[in-house]
């Protein structure tokens, strides 16, 4: 099992990230952005005072950063979970070949693999879609003096989604299942959309 890498301090993640070895990569580190950018709107949302310091302004802040809170414990576990389950790719492709049933055997193993591979990033693009569309409620009633820790916020979620849904479609590239790439393209270009928008959105609120 790969390592605990959001157990790890900056230092040793960053170390990790720039090794030779293939995890953690761009998915993990797509999660753990996320995840920094969920932080940073919790953080906004929580201020003791909020654009205009209205009660319902503050009611709606809470109301996102109590919604973002299981957001960034989800992107957390993902950084995680992307590793493993590259690591179960490329442990399918070193299964033996020598015989016919050897190579079905390897086949199925890398196709279920590539599918496991594939829900993780997918699931990181659901979460930071989730993320940015409460980012906009932050955006229009934060504390005006936190706006850019709000953008770097959105920006952050932002390169997160486009990493994520990169992942899903260098897997797909790999699945036969055509059902399963149609589905999920389909979900992963919805996702990225809706993504995209909110952030646009959300940014444009802190001009």
């Amino acid at each position: 099992m790969a390592a605990s890498f959001t157990s790890q301090t900056v230092a040793q993640l960053l170390d990790a990230l720039s090794s030779p070895n293939p995890t953690p990569g761009g998915g993990t580190a797509s999660a753990i952005a996320g995840a920094m950018g969920t932080s940073l709107l919790v953080m906004v949302a929580g201020l003791a005072k909020s654009k205009n310091n209205t009660d319902d302004e503050k009611t709606a802040l809470g109301r996102a950063g109590e919604s973002l809170l299981p957001i960034t414990a989800q992107l957390t576990q993902l950084a995680d979970a992307d590793a493993q389950a590259f690591d179960r790719v490329m442990a399918a492709y070193r299964q033996p070949k020598s015989t016919d049933a050897e190579k079905a055997a390897r086949t199925q193993a890398i196709q279920s693999a590539l599918q496991g591979a594939t829900t993780v990033p997918l699931n990181t693009l659901r979460a930071c879609a989730d993320a940015l569309a409460h980012a906009r409620v932050v955006a229009a009633h934060g504390n005006r003096s936190a706006a850019s820790d709000a953008g770097v916020a959105i920006g952050l979620l932002r390169a997160a989604a486009a990493g994520a849904q990169a992942n899903v479609q260098i897997n797909l590239d790999g699945i036969k299942d055509d059902a399963f790439k149609a589905t999920t393209g389909a979900d992963a270009a919805r996702l990225a959309a809706a993504a995209t928008a909110d952030a646009h959105a959300a940014m444009q609120l802190l001009l």
